[in-house]
């Protein structure tokens, strides 16, 4: 699951990759909660194109863990971040929080 995410972050048609999310998701990133897929769309656009290496991935009682090196156009990269990813009953991602 987490591999397609990574798959389609990527992928210039971004409506497969909004469709992993549940309704009701939030997403952490810098330290900022965006909460439900208009949120979520409009955080999207703010971030640039970017090249993810995935470098461990951990599943646990708590969700699923994921070490990766993101490189692109931005200032300090490459970098390494942490994802913590908690699923919904359905599959789709209910929480996904991106940390240094």
């Amino acid at each position: 699951m987490t591999k397609t995410y990574f798959e389609l972050a990527i992928d210039p048609d971004l409506e497969a990759y909004f469709a992993q999310f549940h309704p009701d998701a939030t997403v952490e990133d810098e330290g900022r909660e965006r909460h439900g897929i208009a949120e979520i769309r409009q955080w999207r656009t703010e971030v640039p194109p970017v090249i993810y290496t995935i470098e461990s991935t951990v599943d646990s009682a708590s969700g699923t863990d994921v070490d990766a090196e993101i490189s692109g156009d931005f200032p300090g990269s490459p970098v390494m971040l942490h994802f913590h990813f908690e699923f919904a009953a359905d599959g789709r991602i209910a929480v996904l929080r991106i940390r240094p």
